[in-house]
């Protein structure tokens, strides 16, 4: 009982009536953001960071996470309907869910997704609820050496398994490190790379880098973009799925449902990768893997499942260990410090109403998102029509307030400017701003344990392998680290071991 009394008081919480407005206003702006191509969660999430100053903490983060998980109901709406992904997540969607669409069964792919991405999100809740003050016990027990080594472990893993090139996340993770130097130091006062420019003796705030990076950047390359000819949605007929399809696609749904949870706490994992995972997995399960791309219903129910489970467990490390499993994890770490709180072991202690009604307002999202999820696919298809150079500028603007009314400060404003055409630059030249941001997140972390450390130790380097946690932390960074060579000389020999046998069958 002692266990289930915050878990009942964060209903409580969530439930009062200011708190389910902004869930609701979070799920909802979810959805829309989900159908709309290009902006995505994190970019909409920097967006709006200004106005959660004016909000209790509680609330923000619900308002907050609700935009996020929301966001993966609205990428299926387009995926099937127009072949058109609104968020990354989606992506996978697409091969089966238009193909079912063509086929006249739009309604039934939306209805599996709904279905399968309400059983997974609310499994990954579930397993957040148990999982989450176990975690948060267990890390009670990290003092500054812990933290140094999981802060750098949490770098070196986003840097490594980010998508794309993994020299250009290391080196976007490296410009990170860089930028959260700047300003004075904690320990001795002495100013780094200001410049003279007192503006920047604080350091660079959060808000303004990922309203840059992840906002105006995101806004700017998607202009450049080539604009897709507009499409005739499919019809929706009937939602609710047959038995036979909710049958075959009950398997997709379970195995989407523990694949897309565990997935998602890792670092670097989150619901792209899961949805990608769980593809690949039904396609080499099915008996016939020939009927994937061209409307299996597993198709659809699988990605689906797993983007919404890996979503919600993505919050395990970051309101347990303080540490963001992905981009927009790290935009919510931003908003939590905003709010004077800090995530971490002590969170679940020091805050319950705040965990436990963000925890819970999950459960109440859901199904809001369930209810919700096809009566508005009229209404999103049709915002969809509104062309791109109308919607930008008007983001811009809300941008460019946004950041002004932080500080009432211009050196925000071109702060944003300034991060926005790196953004930009960094999309183009395919680099990932994600592992810049939370390397510039976790940077200052890891510097003041790193030096909280040294302190206690002695100046002792090897004073981290004396201490259990640390050394197996420093262990893994070493594994993670040592890996990719690893693999890279086995395909080598492997390689050349096939050039050998090649030559050897063709010498006899």
């Amino acid at each position: 009982m002692d266990f289930l009394q915050p878990v009942l008081d964060g209903f409580g919480v969530v439930l009062a009536p200011n708190n389910l407005l902004y869930c609701l206003l979070g799920v909802l702006i979810g959805m829309l953001i989900g159908v709309l191509p290009g902006l995505g969660p994190a970019a909409t999430i920097a967006i709006l960071l200004p106005l959660t100053y004016g909000i209790e903490p509680v609330t923000a983060i619900i308002m907050l996470a609700g935009i996020f998980y929301g966001a993966q109901y609205g990428g299926t709406i387009t995926s099937v309907l127009l072949r058109l992904p609104g968020e990354a997540s989606s992506v996978v969607t697409v091969f089966d869910g238009y193909m079912l669409a063509k086929k006249g069964k739009a309604g039934t792919a939306l209805g599996i997704a709904a279905i399968g991405s309400f059983i997974g999100g609310t499994i990954g809740i579930i397993g957040l609820t148990f999982l989450a003050p176990v975690v948060a016990g267990f890390a009670l027990d990290f003092g500054p050496p812990e933290y140094a080594a999981l802060a750098l472990l949490g770098i070196l893993l986003v840097a490594t398994i980010s998508n794309g090139s993994k020299t250009k996340a290391l080196i976007a993770a490296a410009f990170g490190l860089l930028l959260a130097t700047v300003g004075r130091d904690v320990f001795t006062g002495a100013e780094r790379f200001t410049f003279g420019n007192l503006d920047l003796a604080d350091g660079i705030d959060f808000v303004p880098v990922a309203m840059g990076l992840f906002g105006l950047g995101e806004i700017l390359y998607n202009l450049e973009e080539r604009h897709r000819a507009a499409k005739a949605p499919a019809k929706v007929a009937n939602v609710w799925p047959s038995r036979a399809d909710l049958k075959q696609s009950s398997g997709a749904i379970g195995r989407g449902s523990v694949l897309g949870f565990f997935l998602g706490i890792l670092p670097g994992g989150g619901a792209t990768i899961s949805s990608l995972a769980a593809y690949a997995m039904e396609k080499k399960r099915a008996k016939d893997p020939s009927r994937f791309g061209k409307g299996a219903v597993e198709g659809v129910a699988g990605p689906e499942t797993a983007n919404n489970a890996a979503a919600t467990s993505s919050f395990i490390p970051l309101l347990t260990l303080g540490i963001p499993a992905n981009a927009t994890m790290a935009l919510m770490f931003g908003a939590l410090l905003i709010q004077g709180v800090t995530p971490g072991p002590q969170l679940v202690d020091q805050h319950p109403d705040l965990f436990w009604g963000v925890v819970n307002s999950m459960y109440i999202g859901n199904i809001l998102l369930l209810i919700m999820s096809i009566p508005l696919v009229g209404i999103f298809v049709k915002i969809l029509r509104v062309r791109a150079a109308i919607l930008a500028p008007i983001t811009a603007l809300i941008t460019m307030l946004g950041a002004y009314t932080i500080n009432n400060s211009m050196f925000d404003v071109v702060l944003v400017v300034v991060f926005g055409i790196i953004g930009y630059l960094m999309k183009k030249f395919g680099f990932e701003p994600g592992p810049l941001v939370l390397a510039f997140v976790l940077g200052s972390l890891l510097e003041a344990n790193l030096r909280r450390s040294l302190l206690v130790l002695n100046g002792d380097l090897g004073g981290f392998f004396g201490r259990p946690i640390s050394a197996t932390l420093l262990v893994l960074f070493v594994v993670v680290a040592v890996w990719p060579m690893i693999q890279s000389l086995l395909a080598r020999r492997k390689a050349a071991a096939a050039v050998d046998t090649f030559k050897t069958k063709e010498n006899a």
